[in-house]
């Protein structure tokens, strides 16, 4: 009788050895998983058409008073940074309004699009699926969940996309990722 009083126990204690130390956070799963690789996703290709577009480019605007290449970037990447951190993330230093006026030079842009996307990645990773659910103050005050606001991240990473790849286009430069299915027809 006593044994079959411990074996659970035991069993328990057992599981717990083989388990391991404690991790600080489980894999993001569910929405936050889902949000994780739409980032990534839309993340590579605006730093795959950030690459793609030459430098000297950088300072290309379809139009006075509109974005320049550089700009467009910049702007996304302050986004990645500021919608964030209505959640709590912290700011980091440096971030600004005016950087888009201060970051021109193209490996400077690409540097900050490249961690402003890890940082909404780590957001996501750092948080568990009941702060999603929580209300924070967005845009002048409004009240939205952390759920909304990780969509609005997502819905303007893929605004800057399509007008990234305007740009591009009006420049000559094919989206790397088309490059293979826009190969000009070879004449037998």
């Amino acid at each position: 009788m006593r044994r079959r009083l411990f074996l659970p126990a035991g069993i328990g204690i057992l599981a717990a050895i083989a388990a391991g130390p404690a991790r600080a956070a489980d894999p993001a799963t569910g929405f936050r998983g889902e949000y994780i690789a739409e980032v990534d996703a839309v993340g590579q290709k605006l730093l795959d058409l950030a690459n793609a577009m030459p430098a000297d480019k950088y300072g290309w605007r379809p139009s006075p008073g509109v974005r320049s290449v550089g700009e467009v970037y910049v702007h996304l990447s302050g986004g990645n940074f500021t919608l964030p951190s209505w959640m709590g993330v912290k700011l980091p230093e440096g971030i600004s309004r005016d950087m888009e006026k201060t970051i021109t030079e193209k490996s400077k842009v690409v540097d900050l699009l490249k961690k402003s996307i890890e940082n909404v990645k780590t957001m996501a990773a750092g948080m568990n699926d009941a702060d999603l659910d929580k209300k924070v103050k967005a845009f002048g005050g409004r009240e939205m969940t952390e759920r909304q606001l990780m969509i609005r991240i997502l819905n303007h990473m893929h605004e800057h996309l399509g007008q990234s790849i305007a740009y591009a286009r009006s420049n000559g430069v094919t989206p790397p990722w088309s490059e293979a299915g826009e190969a000009p027809a070879k004449k037998s």
